[in-house]
């Protein structure tokens, strides 16, 4: 029998399916989202977001569903702004009603379409109409694996803001 280098057998190759293995938004994204009920006060809603150091809250009901989402922005902009008093301003008076939204088995470029797609930072992860956890450009900038989307998503989400 002839030598031939290794991995020459002489047949014909076999072909493999090749499996793809995409991160899902399950993966990346923080279980444990500190929300805020729609009829607690701006107030409240400006003090959780201080006190953990996050932009935005999902607004829920007793039940978990969510209502809507309400940012730090939205409180300085459609109450502060607005001469409202945040103590007495309810969050259903001031929060976003119809915000983008992703499933847990989502994959993670999706997460980052969607960001870019609705120009926002963070996502609620919903499952069944219930909030199930939170993911943001920077759980997947962190990741290392969706460099380029995050990278691309913030490009897109920053593009229309006007320096002064």
């Amino acid at each position: 029998m002839k030598d031939r280098p290794f991995g020459q057998t002489g047949h014909k190759p076999i072909f493999t399916e090749r499996v793809v293995v995409y991160m899902q938004v399950k993966d990346l994204m923080n279980p444990s989202a500190v929300t805020v009920e729609p009829v607690a006060s701006a107030a409240l809603a400006a003090r959780l977001i201080s006190r953990h150091n996050v932009g935005a809250l999902p607004v829920c009901g007793s039940d978990r569903r969510l209502r809507g989402m309400v940012t730090d922005r939205d409180i300085v902009l459609r109450c502060v702004a607005a001469e409202e008093d945040p103590a007495q301003t309810p969050v259903r008076d001031i929060m976003t009603r119809s915000c983008a939204t992703v499933a847990p088995g989502d994959d993670c470029r999706e997460a980052t379409r969607l960001m870019a797609l609705h120009q926002v930072r963070r996502l609620p992860v919903v499952e069944g109409g219930k909030l199930v956890g939170m993911i943001s450009l920077s759980d997947l900038a962190r990741s290392g694996r969706f460099d380029m989307e995050a990278a691309q998503a913030l490009s897109e989400i920053s593009e229309n803001i006007v320096v002064r």
